[in-house]
């Protein structure tokens, strides 16, 4: 499944990385621990947080996810949104908890099998 495919099914609003939503998605991931995610995740995920500053872009590029859906509306300030456009990483929101979000999107991945 495609990230432009999970934007207008999870109705979630895209505020970068509008280059990468062609990307395939292969998984989700929920945390707000930076720590656990680079142990964790795997590339291609969507990662699901609250985190809202830009080590998290650190994190994304570093896995090599597919992008970082924010829950509870909650908005990165303007110098993270540029930093997740200078290296490429999507970032989404939703106004949806996390529980929500990871139970919607695997739901939608699950039935892709």
């Amino acid at each position: 499944m495609k990230v432009k495919e999970i934007i207008e099914k999870l109705q979630l609003n895209a505020l970068s990385g509008q280059k990468n939503l062609d990307a395939d998605v292969t998984g989700g991931y929920t945390s707000d621990l930076l720590s656990d995610v680079i142990a964790n995740s795997k590339e291609g995920n969507l990662w699901i947080t609250l985190q809202i500053h830009q080590n998290t872009i650190a994190v994304a590029k570093l896995k090599d996810l597919a992008g970082i859906i924010i829950v509870n509306n909650r908005k990165p300030d303007e110098d993270t949104l540029k930093k997740a456009e200078e290296e490429n990483v999507t970032i989404l929101c939703s106004t949806d908890m996390a529980f929500e979000v990871s139970g919607k999107l695997y739901e939608l991945i699950s039935s892709q099998d």
